[in-house]
């Protein structure tokens, strides 16, 4: 996997998809905000599967 999720890029899904998990976890939006794991994951493993499919890389260092 090459890395196409560039910093701020990877900041933001890191920070969305835990305020989404944590609103799941308190009950406040439901069970759907648990969907909030994908963005950090891929925010995490700096690889995000739908990029190459649309031909987006956000990484600045490829």
């Amino acid at each position: 996997m090459k890395c196409n999720v560039g910093n701020a890029d990877r900041a933001i899904r890191i920070i969305a998809g835990l305020v989404l998990i944590g609103l799941a976890a308190t009950g406040t939006i439901g069970m759907w905000g648990w969907i909030g794991i994908v963005p950090v994951l891929t925010g995490v493993f700096r690889f995000c599967p739908a990029y190459p499919l649309l031909g987006i890389n956000t990484n600045s260092k490829s």
